[in-house]
């Protein structure tokens, strides 16, 4: 590092701007084909409580248009389209091809190809045109983003007046003894975890740590009002382990 470039974190690290998207890419490559067997284990399933409380929230409604970022497996634009009903239509979007091969395999096998589209590419700067989208979603895919506020701002661009954000992300428990209880299991069985299931522990240790790194709830909703979203509300789940947060492009 020359001392001019721009950094960021990687987890606990100090990086290049520029190359954490590269990072990021690496740890969701390497995890792909295990990554929703890891939720599953990771979370005792519970993060599909929490995609299904961001659905009874966002209430899809028939012939909406979903741009779901980060999205790559599919998971939440199954959800959408399941509840939408006539007409809805996802587009799913992400920065590693390999998790939306993933995706793809289960939108075949769900036999729900025909509603979905899939594009490879950056938060930061979506190849969509302004005011494209009815539903913006992003789970568990923003504490990746290198620069937060320009993914934000990307959101509201894409979005037709009227149309809503939601962002589903782990959080900070507002009990110290109990954050304190979730962040010795985070760092002590997630990334062992990992390296049993997936035959890789380096991945899942920068995850735990990017849980870590990402705003508080409160912080985070002020980030949402300054990308120009109104409305910005939040609901903990699980306590505050993770957080729904939910804005209005008006």
């Amino acid at each position: 590092m020359t001392g001019t470039e721009k950094t960021t974190h990687f987890g606990f690290q100090t990086v290049e701007e520029d190359q954490k998207a590269g990072l990021v890419r690496g740890v969701f490559t390497s995890v792909a084909s295990k990554y929703d067997v890891m939720n599953d284990l990771m979370s005792l399933g519970i993060h599909r409580v929490w995609k299904d409380a961001m659905m009874d929230w966002l209430a899809p409604r028939a012939g909406q248009h979903l741009l779901d970022v980060a999205g790559g497996t599919g998971d939440v634009a199954f959800r959408f389209l399941g509840r939408a009903g006539p007409g809805a239509r996802a587009t799913v979007l992400d920065l590693t091809a390999s998790m939306l091969e993933e995706g793809q395999k289960r939108a075949e096998a769900e036999n729900m190809a025909d509603a979905l589209d899939w594009t490879e590419g950056d938060a930061m700067a979506l190849p969509f045109a302004n005011n494209s989208f009815d539903v913006y979603t992003i789970s568990f895919g923003i504490r990746n983003v290198t620069r937060i506020e320009e993914a934000l701002s990307e959101a509201f661009r894409v979005l037709r007046p009227g149309g809503r954000l939601m962002v589903l992300e782990f959080s900070q428990i507002p009990n110290d003894l109990m954050q304190k209880a979730y962040d010795l299991y985070s760092f002590n069985v997630i990334p062992p975890m990992g390296k049993l299931v997936t035959g890789d522990r380096d991945s899942y240790q920068y995850l735990v740590e990017s849980i870590r790194r990402f705003p508080d709830q409160d912080r985070f909703a002020a980030m949402i009002r300054a990308a120009g979203f109104e409305q910005v509300k939040y609901r903990n789940l699980s306590m505050g382990i993770a957080a729904l947060h939910s804005g209005w492009k008006l």
